[in-house]
C-alpha cells in the first residue's frame, strides 16, 4: 500500500507542542533551535510555554506548527523508513511539506511563513474580515450563498473545502453574517464562526500574496523530490518553477483539501501520515475517505502506531 504524508495549518496549535518531541530526541531539539536561531527569536519558549494569545497570533502561529511539523518529519524520518508516494500541506503546510519534499530549506521556509503570517495579518483592518465554518451543505449550494450574500460593499467566498458536507467560509464581517443567514434559512445544519483575526484564503487577501511574490523571489527553490500536491489546485508539482506560483494563489484561493486527499487517494495510495502537531488532517482525511488508512505523528506516543501503520503498508 502506498503512502502519502500530510502537514497541518493554522488551527492545530497548542501550547505545549513539540515539547515531548524535543525531550525524547535530539533531531526534534535541534530543529526547533534552529528555528529559534533563524528567526531571532525565542520560538521554542513560546511553543512550550505560551501564552496562547501570543502562540496564535499568525505571525507567530504559522512559524509555530512549520517547526513543529518538520521536527516530528526529522525525528520520524530516523525510526521508520519514509518513502511517501505523495506529500500534501493543508494552507500553511504546504511550506512543511514543500520542506518534506527537499524543495524549500527549513531556514527559507520558516522565515517565508513569519513572513506570510504578518501580510495576511496586515492585508484587512482588524475586525473587518471573518470566517465561518459550515457543515451538512453540499459546496454547490455553499458557493451559491456566497454569490448572493455578496455585495458592491464586501465579499465572503468558499475559503476552504475541507472534506464532504464541511466547507470554510471568508469575507469581510457583514457579508459573512449575511452568508450564515442564508445558510440557516437554506437547511444548513450547523455553522461555527471561527475566532481568526482575518479573512484567509479569499480575494481579501491579495495584498499578502503580492508580498508573498517579494519574499520567495529571492528564495532558491528546488524541484520536489516526492510529488507535492497543492493546495489551490489540487494537482501535482513536480518542478521548481512551480512552486513560487503555487504559493501565491494559495493566499487568495480556496484551499481544495478535499480534492487533495480524492487526488492522492485515486492514485492507490491508502495510508495518510499526519505529520506535526494536533490531528486535524487524520480526522478529515478519514471523513473523505472512509477506506483510507490514517495517523498522525506529533508525539513520541505516537509512534508505535505508526510504525503498526507503516508494517501494513509493506
Amino acid at each position: 500500500m502506498k503512502i502519502a504524508l500530510v502537514y497541518p495549518g493554522q488551527g492545530s496549535q497548542y501550547v505545549g507542542m513539540g515539547r515531548e518531541l524535543a525531550q525524547w530526541s535530539p533531531a526534534a531539539r535541534e530543529t526547533l533551535e534552529e528555528a529559534d536561531d533563524t528567526l531571532r527569536f525565542a520560538l521554542t519558549r513560546l511553543l512550550f510555554e505560551g501564552p496562547e494569545e501570543d502562540l496564535r497570533l499568525t505571525e507567530n502561529t504559522q512559524p509555530a506548527i512549520l517547526a513543529v511539523s518538520v521536527a516530528a518529519h526529522r525525528v520520524l524520518a530516523g525510526q521508520v523508513d519514509l518513502e511517501p508516494s505523495f506529500v500534501a500541506g493543508h494552507s500553511l503546510g504546504e511550506y512543511s511539506a514543500l520542506v518534506a519534499a527537499r524543495s524549500l530549506s527549513f531556514p527559507d521556509a520558516i522565515r517565508s511563513v513569519r513572513e506570510r503570517g504578518k501580510a495576511m495579518q496586515e492585508a484587512v483592518p482588524a475586525g473587518r474580515g471573518a470566517m465561518a465554518a459550515l457543515m451538512g451543505m453540499e459546496r454547490n449550494e455553499i458557493e451559491s450563498l456566497c454569490s448572493d450574500a455578496t455585495d458592491d460593499h464586501g465579499l465572503v467566498s468558499p475559503a476552504n473545502y475541507n472534506s464532504p458536507g464541511q466547507v470554510v467560509i471568508a469575507g469581510t464581517r457583514e457579508n459573512v453574517l449575511r452568508a450564515l443567514d442564508l445558510f440557516k434559512e437554506r437547511g444548513g445544519k450547523r455553522a461555527v464562526q471561527l475566532p481568526v483575526s482575518a479573512p484567509f484564503h479569499c480575494s481579501l487577501m491579495e495584498p499578502a500574496a503580492r508580498r508573498m511574490e517579494e519574499v520567495l523571489a529571492d528564495i532558491v527553490i528546488d524541484s520536489p523530490k516526492t510529488v507535492l500536491i497543492n493546495n489551490a489546485e489540487a494537482r501535482p508539482l513536480t518542478s521548481a518553477d512551480e512552486v513560487v506560483p503555487s504559493l501565491v494563489a494559495q493566499v487568495t484561493s480556496p484551499v481544495l483539501w478535499e480534492d487533495s486527499i480524492q487526488y492522492i487517494a485515486n492514485m492507490a495510495v491508502g495510508a495518510f501520515l499526519e505529520v506535526g502537531p494536533g490531528n486535524v488532517l487524520t480526522g478529515l482525511t478519514r471523513r473523505i475517505r472512509r477506506d483510507a488508512v490514517a495517523q498522525a505523528f506529533g508525539r513520541p506516543e505516537d509512534l508505535d502506531a505508526v510504525v503498526a501503520m507503516m508494517e501494513k503498508t509493506d
